[in-house]
Formats: structure tokens, sequence, C-alpha cells
């Protein structure tokens, strides 16, 4: 009660924004025990296990569990509205730094808010630190996750819907519910640090397997759940999984989010069309799908009439895609029940077919180009998204980002674009900009990759786009592994222009979609192929691009594109340092020290200086330190 009454306190000292309203969260974030799969998240290190990364005999792990919100897991829904002022108080119960962020919000105008270790200091353990930011002209489906080192393979993730004002015309009637289903990837081992340094460490006592992805995950969760036993052989006994309840002859607004590691899944309802309507802050086209791939990171809404005859349950079903052997991967599909309120069976039977496209590999990426935008309906403005004619306007800067497999950089395994492996800096690049700390990174992130063959040895580097205030920017997503990818912008949406098998090359911009390509933030790149966007630079800060695919992100396939505004000399583009901002690095001096006060009884003695705090979050980002 103390906490709400000071952030309430805090609401009414900021009268700019007091025209909007605001929305308070208060989230005490620590460990539960949770067994999905019907195993405890493993933190031993234990051998025999090859299929794993982190399934080696050197070393033991203390022991972690699922990571919770407020006790839950996953965590709450964020419900708020265009241009409410969210302020969500956070208490780090964990043993180690922690940091959230929003994917897809675009913090306008406020970079600080981000949560990134590019941009913001990690909140020690026992600490609280305070988010606020405004959900600015944005409406959608969105999603929410804690981004230091592999903490979202354990859990701390959520839903964000973001509300159309009653004065905005929705271009659909009202759904009788809304129904928030997050899918996603799960390894019963634990995402701690211990294994990851062993996947990094090239040591002569490793075998041909180790330093390898991390292999087939242990199962697919739908809500942090396991699978319904819809086979015997395939499911155990016992394990808990979701029930939708719904209603006969009700339409619901169902919003579908990846948040897994690094698998693409295709989601499908028994039965039920899906019509869908929005995608990442836009309205799309309203099309129909009997299923549709939704890649890690992406988030999708679809409108669904419960218009079957309800004899018995249905299957919700989201199951791996682009994988080597789809039939191997039958074990960890995600299965949930659709439950009539007026049902006379529980499901049974087999799941509904995914696509079969095993010899087909346009298939996918015919169905991600028929995600287009709706040119009439208005989004958080009245004013059509189509008015924004985004071919009309000259590119300023384009970059071809060329992601490759995963190489040995000074010892350790790492991922690169354009031949560079990012590595977290100690002070946050936005940090360093601010008090005129120099040496933390360099403007000169290359334009194109090294060509084929080049002599120049892949690096770590803490390289950034130097990107022009209004201007437009393409970027270029050359995907040359032998898996799928998907990759993200923070503070942005971006327009799809467009995505091909093989290399991108200068005439690949004749295939681009020039009128109704979508606004995202998170676009998917097939193997052995490529993906273009368009973004207008009109959101001062420093964002992250990424890897949506988090072994890839932790690796170090990521950068960051710096948004400056020359003639902003009184924070009219960008909002100044928040009074709360955390210091590390070089800037520790100005930290003010907090009391651990763990309410979980988590046992962690605080750290004697913020330069330590950066080097831990280092360490869990996988990183070291480069000489710039």
């Amino acid at each position: 009660m103390r906490r709400l009454l000071a952030l309430l306190a805090l609401a009414l000292l900021r009268p700019a924004l007091a025209t909007d309203p605001y929305a308070f969260f208060d989230w005490d974030v620590s460990y539960v025990t949770a067994a999905p799969l019907g195993v405890k998240q493993q933190a031993s290190i234990s051998a025999g296990q090859p299929q794993h990364f982190f399934s080696f005999s050197l070393y033991r792990c203390p022991e972690r569990n699922v990571i919770s919100i407020n006790g839950k897991f996953p965590g709450p829904v964020v419900n708020v509205t265009t241009n409410w002022n969210v302020v969500v108080n956070v208490l780090n119960d964990l043993d180690e730094p922690l940091l959230i962020t929003w994917n897809g919000i675009q913090h306008r105008k406020n970079c600080w808010q981000d949560g990134v270790l590019g941009t913001n200091c990690p909140i020690p353990s026992g600490w609280n630190w305070t988010y606020e930011f405004q959900v600015k002209d944005q409406i959608g489906s969105f999603f929410y996750f804690p981004s230091t080192g592999l903490q979202r393979a354990a859990g701390g993730f959520g839903g964000v819907v973001v509300n159309n004002r009653d004065v905005i015309a929705v271009p659909f009637g009202r759904p009788d519910g809304d129904i928030a289903v997050l899918i996603g990837d799960w390894y019963n081992k634990n995402h701690t640090v211990c294994a990851t340094v062993l996947l990094l460490q090239r040591l002569s006592s490793f075998d041909a397997e180790t330093g390898k992805d991390l292999g087939m995950p242990d199962g697919v969760l739908i809500n942090g759940k396991g699978p319904y036993r819809y086979n015997d052989s395939l499911v155990p006994a016992g394990i808990e999984y979701e029930t939708f309840n719904v209603h006969p002859g009700r339409t619901y607004r169902i919003r579908v989010h990846n948040v897994g590691t690094s698998t693409s899944l295709n989601f499908r309802i028994q039965g039920h069309n899906m019509v869908l309507v929005e995608t990442e802050g836009s309205y799309t086209t309203q099309q129909n799908y009997s299923n549709l791939d939704v890649h890690v990171g992406q988030s999708y809404s679809f409108l669904v009439t419960m218009d079957q005859n309800a004899s018995s349950d249905y299957y919700v079903v989201a199951s791996a895609r682009h994988v080597a052997n789809e039939s191997l991967w039958r074990r960890v599909t995600g299965v949930a029940v659709l439950r009539y309120s007026n049902s006379k069976a529980p499901a049974s039977g087999p799941l509904p077919d995914p696509p079969q496209d095993q010899n087909d590999r346009t298939f996918s990426m015919n169905q991600a180009r028929s995600v287009r935008w709706n040119l009439s309906a208005g989004a958080a403005r009245p004013n059509p998204q189509g008015s924004f004619r985004y071919s009309s306007i000259n590119v300023t800067q384009a970059y071809l980002l060329r992601s490759t497999a995963p190489v040995w950089i000074g010892g350790r395994r790492r991922a690169t674009l354009n031949g560079l492996s990012f590595a977290p800096p100690e002070t946050p690049l936005r940090l360093a900009d601010a008090y005129g700390v120099k040496g933390v990174y360099t403007l000169d992130f290359p334009e194109r990759p090294p060509p084929e063959g080049a002599a120049a040895a892949p690096r770590m580097a803490r390289s950034v786009i130097d990107g022009t205030y209004r201007g437009f920017m393409e970027l270029i997503f050359q995907n040359n592994e032998t898996r799928m990818q998907s990759y993200h912008m923070d503070g942005y949406a971006f327009f799809v222009v467009g995505m091909d098998y093989g290399e991108w090359t200068e005439d690949s911009r004749g295939t681009y979609n020039k009128g109704d390509g979508v606004a995202r933030s998170t676009v998917q790149v097939y193997p052995g192929a490529w993906a273009a966007v368009l973004v207008s630079l009109d959101n001062v800060g420093v964002w992250n691009v990424r890897s949506e695919n988090l072994d890839s992100w932790y690796l170090g396939q990521e950068l960051y594109v710096r948004v400056v505004n020359p003639e902003d000399t009184g924070n009219k583009t960008e909002m100044a340092v928040p009074d709360n901002a955390l210091y590390c690095g070089q800037l520790h001096k100005y930290q003010k020290e907090q009391t651990p006060h763990h309410k979980m009884g988590i046992s962690a003695a605080p750290p004697r200086s913020s330069s330590l705090l950066a080097a831990a979050a280092l360490l869990l980002a996988g990183s070291f330190m480069v000489a710039l």
C-alpha cells in the first residue's frame, strides 16, 4: 500500500500528462515452483543428455525455478488504452539482475523505459525500480518479457493490450470477449548462466556435440501450461493444460503471442475459422485462416466465432514449424482445449493437421505475404492508416544485415550481423551519451556485410548505426543460416515491404510491396532468404534491433540505432534522464544505494558497487569486454 501511495503521488506531480489517465501496476518478480511439463526446471548439469546445450558433467548451477509476477506464471495482462500513462513498480525478487522490455511498445521520446542493456542498467537483486511510459498513439497486441540473459526462457512474460479510444472507430464489431494466448517452446533445463558459459567456452574436453544450438525443446506451452493428453503415448498423465471457456454463437478476439525461445509455431483451432484483424499495432485486411505460422516475438489477433455444434470440446494447437523433421517434433506440440458452455464431451481423436507443405517452401512465405495493411481503417488516430504513403518517401539510409551460423570469437561461440557480434557495454549507450562518456561505442556499423571469403574475421564490437532524425531507413535482413529467424526493432513499427528466397540484390527492390505492406515491429526471415523493411526515424533515442531467437540474441546478434535531433536543446523531442535512473559502469558514482528488501525470502547479498552489477549483467549476456 505504501508503494501504491507513492506511485499516486508521482502521478500528481506530473501535470504535463494530467489529461491522460494513469494505470498503476505493482509487480513482485520472483521464482515460483512450477512443472508445466511434469518436470521442475532443472539447474544441475548432467551427462548423457546430448540433445540440449546445457547437458554436460563439468559444473553444477544453483537451482532456479520459473519466473513469476506476483506469484503467477505467465504474468498479468497489462490492459490499457491509447495515450494512457503506464506506471509499473517492479521489485526484483530474483537473485540476479533484471530488466523488463515491452515488445512493440514504442516509448515515444522515451527510450529510457525500453528495458534493454543498451539503454538501461539492470535492476539489482532486491531493488525496486519504476517504469513510467505513455502508450502514445498506439493500439494493438503486444507482450512484455525479461530481457536480461536467458530469463525469458524461464518465464516472466505476459500480454499487453492497448485498446482504441472510444472516439476512434474500430474496423469490426465489438467482440464478446478478449482472450490472451501465449505460446512458446519450453526447456526443462534451467536458464541460468552456468550452462550458458559452457556453451560459449571452447574446451578441449568437449565432444563434437557441444557448443551447438539449443536443440529440440521439451515441449510447447500454452499460457504456461503443458499439453492436453490427446495421445497417451506422447503426453504423460497428470499434466495441467489450458482451457478456454466460451459460449456458443459469440465472437471472441484471440490475441496470440509467440513468447518462446527459438521455435516458430503454427497456431490453429480445430473446426474454427480465424479472421486476422490486427498484428502488433496495425489493423490488417481481414482474411480467413485455418492456421497461421507465428514466429518468435510476433503477435496477432483474430476474431473467432463459436459457430460449431459443441458435440465435444475442440483442440487449440501450437506445433513446431520450419524444423528439420516436423514428424519427430510431434512430441513437443502444445495443445489446449476450447470448451463451449454446452459442450457434451471432452476433446478426442487426432489433432487438426498442420500445413502439408514439406515439399513446398513457398507456402509459409506466401502466407506471410498475405498479411496486409488495412489502408482504410484508422488505428490510434481517426485518419486512415493508408494516409501514410511510405512508397512516396525517399530512402536516406540503407543497411543490408546478414546473419550466418554462429562462429568462434576469442574462444567463445558468438552470433553475428555483418561479421560483428555485439557486446553489451558496462555503461549503457544512452546514459553514456547523456553524461558525455566517451569510448563506449563507435558509430561505424557497416552498411553491407563483408564480401564472401573476405580476410576480415568476425569480431566483437559495439558498433552502432548513426540514424538520421526524420530520415527514412531501409533494413534488409539476409538469413544465411539453415534455421528460421525473426528480427525486432524497438521504438518503431516498420513497413514489411518484401521477402523472398535467395540473396537480396539491388534488383530485389523491384519486387517490393509499394502500397499495403503491414507496419509491425517483428519480421520473420526464412532460411536462405531475405526480408526488407522501411522505417521512418521520427523517434529520438537509442533503439535495439535484435534477433528475437533468444539464443542468437544472447550470443550477440543485435545492434543499436542511435537517432539524435541536433536541433533539440530543450527535451522537446526526447525526455530528459528520468529522476529514478539506475547508474552503472563508469557512471556508478551517481547511484544511490538501496537496501535489498526481498519479499520471497531470497537470500542475496547486496553488490558492493554498481560496477559489479554491470559486470554481472555482462556475464548474463554472455559477453566480454571489447577495446574500442
